[in-house]
């Protein structure tokens, strides 16, 4: 069974490529391949057509922690849509070598690990414990884009 067919079969989706509004300027690459490596830029939760999509705001404020693991699992999503657009298939993915977690919080919120867990899940959960666990950084920042409570960036390992 693919990837992708797990992704299905969870009753989840690949986003579309990212769609911002027409005041941001994106000047960077969503992923980059070199050599045997994949870099994959902070991604937001995005809809089944690439909108960024809420709640937003800080954890602990306007968003509850639920709300905010939810929005981790779809902004992991998003990023294995750029994987998939960029290599063209997840099942060249050899190891998942790191994740970058960054969550929106409300002074003194200090479970950020808890929020980000549920990316985790997700990629051992579609890739399995060989290839899906991984090194981890869970961050509360006090400004992300567009108030996404939660943007994942990862770096993997592919088959050339």
């Amino acid at each position: 069974m693919t990837i992708e067919s797990r992704i299905q079969e969870m009753g989840l989706y690949l986003p579309e490529p990212t769609k911002v509004p027409p005041h941001v300027v994106l000047d960077f690459a969503w992923a980059r391949v070199h050599g045997d490596r994949l870099y994959v830029s902070g991604h937001g939760p995005q809809s089944p057509a690439g909108d960024v999509i809420g709640p937003f705001g800080r954890v602990g404020m306007e968003v509850t922690p639920e709300e905010a693991a939810e929005a981790a699992k779809f902004a992991m999503l998003s990023v294995l849509g750029s994987i998939k657009r960029a290599i063209g298939e997840l099942d060249r993915v050899t190891a998942l070598l790191r994740i970058e977690g960054y969550v929106l919080v409300a002074p003194g919120f200090d479970r950020t690990t808890n929020i980000i867990n549920s990316a985790s899940r997700l990629v051992v959960d579609l890739f399995g414990e060989e290839i899906g666990r991984h090194a981890r950084t869970a961050m509360g920042v006090a400004a992300t884009p567009l108030s996404c409570p939660v943007v994942i960036a990862a770096e993997l390992a592919i088959k050339p």
